[in-house]
């Protein structure tokens, strides 16, 4: 069966949230005049990272007896 019809899985997830934490630390270092544009920018690059962050902890959580990740004691 092809990936995309069996849904997410862990390898391009992780992919994805990695390059979307690359993206926001390359906006970060090159030091973007303050201003609303730039700003926004980072709120949607940190919302994108997680988003992805998420969807991993989901899927892998799949596996566990109550089908979800467990919450962080932190």
């Amino acid at each position: 069966m092809p990936e995309q019809d069996a849904g997410p899985s862990l390898e391009p997830t992780l992919g994805e949230w990695l390059k979307a934490r690359a993206e926001t630390e390359a906006h970060l270092k090159a030091a973007p005049p303050p201003g609303a544009a730039s700003a926004q920018h980072l709120a949607d690059l940190l919302a994108t990272e997680e988003s992805w962050q998420a969807q991993y902890t989901e899927l892998l959580g799949r596996d566990t007896p109550e089908h979800r990740f467990p919450r962080s004691n932190r």
